[in-house]
């Protein structure tokens, strides 16, 4: 596919301003919208659809090389009705805000989903995001509960911006793969979760319990959401007060602590595993 000169040659054009200002919270927010940079980001946008059936993906900005090589891409926005418009390294740079851009970059409307339709659906392995404000943490977070097949993510009202450019970057394009609800009181999140018969259990390196332990007695097998919290302090107290269980990641070797993402990882894989193994897989406990 062949293309011509770039058509956005200022950074000064109004559609370049307009995206741009998306790098902003408080702009995100009014105009619901957000940026999705880079071409996993940008392929998952132009399949994804709303719950209505409206397309995500509003418009693409792409330089002619990347236009070129993501002919699909291109191809797939166009199809959702996007707006494709060709544009100059530097204005792809103003746009983006990574150091190496990668030529792509969409303009999405926000795709979070209303908490009680997440209870509706009767999730059996849930993320709940609890004051975690590293952007680049909750995007890896996300990206871990995608790939373990939670049903569910829920971010805390004291939880960072899902849309935060490094969040959107860090999910590697699982923001359009699984319902995510935002701005949910933690209390809220938790009694609803209970009512609806989920094990809510906190994640947390003080916990008076260990993965081991719970994965041994099988209790790992139960529909469960897991809280995670801030990078730096973890779990306010009166958080893992409101959970059935804390529970602590053991660490057999000599390293001081594990991350909040590969915590995380480790959690969720833990009960993908269990649950599957109490639908009839090799049992995961000891004989």
């Amino acid at each position: 596919m062949a293309f011509v000169s770039p058509e956005l040659i200022s950074s000064r054009s109004a559609r370049v301003v307009a995206a741009r200002r998306l790098a902003k919270r408080n702009f995100r927010g009014k105009e619901r919208l957000f940026l999705a940079e880079g071409p996993q980001a940008a392929r998952e946008a132009a399949g994804h659809r709303g719950a209505d059936g409206t397309a995500t993906l509003v418009e693409l900005f792409a330089t002619v090389e990347a236009a070129e090589r993501y002919a699909d891409i291109v191809g797939a926005a166009r199809e959702a009705g996007a707006r494709v418009h060709l544009a100059s390294e530097e204005v792809i740079a103003d746009i983006s805000t990574t150091v190496t851009p990668q030529g792509l970059v969409g303009v999405c409307r926000f795709l979070d989903t209303p908490f009680a339709e997440i209870m509706a659906a009767r999730p059996r392995l849930v993320a709940v995001l609890a004051h975690v404000r590293d952007p680049g943490n909750a995007g890896t977070v996300l990206r871990c509960a995608d790939a373990a097949g939670a049903e569910a993510v829920i971010l805390t009202d004291a939880s960072v911006d899902l849309y935060n450019p490094k969040a959107v970057r860090a999910s590697v394009g699982s923001h359009f793969h699984l319902p995510v609800a935002v701005g949910v009181p933690v209390e809220q999140a938790v009694r609803e979760l209970k009512d609806a018969g989920v094990r809510v259990v906190a994640a947390d390196g003080a916990g008076d319990r260990d993965l081991d332990e719970e994965l041994d007695e099988g209790t790992m097998g139960c529909p469960t959401a897991w809280v995670f919290g801030n990078e730096a302090w973890g779990l306010p107290e009166e958080t893992r007060a409101l959970a059935d269980a804390v529970v602590r990641v053991p660490i057999h070797g000599r390293a001081e602590s594990l991350n909040l993402a590969t915590a995380a990882a480790v959690c969720l894989y833990a009960s993908a595993r269990a649950q599957r193994a109490a639908q009839g897989c090799r049992s995961v406990t000891r004989s």
